[in-house]
């Protein structure tokens, strides 16, 4: 099936496709998001023109194939280079550690993606709050199967563009509770659902003031609108602060101590403006972090209250 419209780009830098695009599945399950074996990626979005299906394959470093589907295939594809890192310019970024330095001399497509598609990323972001990343993904899983609309195109498996606001505004009160989506969560996302145009608008907005618009609303705070940051708008220096394991992360792997987030964000400060890239090259690198000796969060069973 031929696409509604395709893209052959050329990035003005290096990208990886599998690292770039790949935080912005949220688990082996996520209904918009699935990679084949052939490596292509397969990315189902809600535009302001409608749904879109993307396929996007590496084919070179700097070469990528983007394909779309769908009423929504003009904008998906006009923001596929943002989304892809196309304003993500690391020339001449160092960190003066040699493990994360080459790290990032083996990583060098590695990209912070901007979707500017923000409820897109708030919404699984506020699901992800205070509870365990597995249990937030089963809830992403049902709530976009249930709700969501087919992907269109030739999709690789069955697929789903998430809710739009008013499919997120009305979804009932037992369908949040059978997600295992709490209230409080549940409330949170349907007030930002309401107030959807306001939400969309940071990502026109510089990052300081993108963060700030997003923390008004109440059940947004510092951690998510940084996990938003580092999706939906491209934003290099967002640190999740007020995450779960966060902190003792970052403090075991420069430090080899647990650290607290004021500790942390001191730490990171040589860094400003490239603090969660330098975060990512920790990763990449293998640095390890705290390590488990107390007990682990535990799945939260809110069906039952």
């Amino acid at each position: 099936m031929s696409p509604d419209l395709a893209l052959d780009w050329r990035a003005p830098h290096e990208t990886d496709v599998a690292q770039t695009l790949g935080v912005l599945r949220r688990g082996p399950g996520d209904p918009t998001f699935t990679r084949t074996p052939d490596g292509a990626i397969w990315r189902a979005t809600l535009t302001d023109a409608g749904a879109a299906t993307l396929r996007i394959q590496q084919r070179d470093v700097d070469s990528i194939r983007v394909e779309a589907w769908g009423p929504g295939s003009a904008a998906a594809v006009a923001l596929a280079p943002s989304m892809l890192g196309e304003r993500d310019d690391t020339t001449g970024f160092r960190t003066g550690i040699d493990e994360l330095d080459a790290a990032h001399r083996r990583n060098p497509g590695l990209r912070v993606p901007r979707t500017a598609r923000v409820m897109e990323s708030l919404v699984p972001a506020i699901l992800e709050q205070k509870v365990i990343t597995l249990q937030a993904h089963a809830s992403w899983r049902r709530l976009v199967l249930a709700f969501g609309e087919p992907a269109p195109g030739p999709v690789p498996r069955p697929m789903r563009v998430a809710p739009s606001a008013d499919g997120w505004r009305g979804i009932p009160v037992w369908e949040w509770h059978r997600a295992g989506v709490d209230p409080k969560r549940a409330a949170a996302i349907q007030r930002v659902a309401a107030r959807a145009a306001r939400i969309e608008e940071a990502a026109d907005l510089a990052h300081v003031d993108a963060a700030a618009r997003l923390t008004l609303f109440p059940g947004v705070g510092a951690w998510t609108a940084a996990e938003v940051a580092q999706r939906a708008l491209g934003d290099p220096d967002a640190v999740s602060v007020g995450d779960y394991h966060l902190s003792n992360y970052v403090g075991h792997a420069l430090f080899g101590r647990d650290m607290t987030d004021d500790e942390m964000l001191e730490a990171l400060e040589p860094w400003a403006g490239q603090r969660y890239r330098v975060i990512r090259l920790m990763m990449a690198a293998g640095l390890r972090g705290r390590p488990r000796r107390g007990p682990r969060m535990s799945f939260v069973d809110h069906r039952g209250r």
